[in-house]
C-alpha cells in the first residue's frame, strides 16, 4: 500500500516539469538520496540503522528508476519537439544568433541525453530521432541498461 502511494502520489509531483530538467551528476545525486529517504520512511528504517541502500532497495523489492524514468521521459519529449521542427527545436540544439557568453559553457539537455542514450554524437542523436521506431527502440535499450 505503500509502495503504491509513493509511486502514485509522491513520485509524480517529483518529477514534475522534468522533461525540461538539465540533470548533472550533482542534481542526480540528490533525486537518488531523496529516491532513498522515500524508501527508508516507507519502511520505517532510520539513519542510524546501520543498513545500505541496496540492503533497502532488496527490502523493498524496487531498483533505482527514478531517474531512469526522468531520462526516459526526456527523452520522448526531445523525440517529439526534434520532430515537430518548431522554435523549441531551435531552442534544445541551441542554434540561436550572437556570442557565446564567457567561461565554461553550461550543460544542455542534449549533453546529457547523448550520454544515456549511449556512445555517439549529438548530431547522430538528431538524425534518429526522424526515425521514430529507432528511436523509441533506443530509448528502450537505454532504459533497460540502466545508465
Amino acid at each position: 500500500m505503500r509502495k503504491r502511494a509513493l509511486q502514485y502520489y509522491i513520485e509524480p509531483v517529483l518529477m514534475y516539469e522534468c522533461k525540461a530538467w538539465t540533470i548533472s551528476k550533482q542534481i542526480q545525486n540528490k533525486l537518488e538520496a531523496t529516491d532513498m529517504w522515500f524508501l527508508r520512511r516507507m519502511l520505517w528504517i532510520s539513519w542510524t540503522a546501520k543498513k545500505t541502500n541496496e540492503r533497502v532497495l532488496n527490502e523493498a523489492n524496487k531498483r533505482r528508476s527514478l531517474v531512469r524514468t526522468i531520462r526516459k521521459r526526456q527523452a520522448t519529449f526531445l523525440g517529439y519537439v526534434m520532430r515537430r521542427g518548431k522554435m523549441e527545436h531551435l531552442v534544445t540544439t541551441g542554434k540561436f544568433e550572437g556570442k557565446r557568453s564567457r567561461g565554461r559553457q553550461r550543460e544542455k539537455i542534449m549533453d546529457g541525453l547523448a550520454t544515456w542514450l549511449g556512445p555517439g554524437k549529438v548530431s547522430d542523436i538528431l538524425a534518429a530521432v526522424k526515425d521514430r521506431d529507432l528511436w523509441r527502440d533506443m530509448i528502450a535499450n537505454a532504459y533497460k541498461q540502466g545508465t
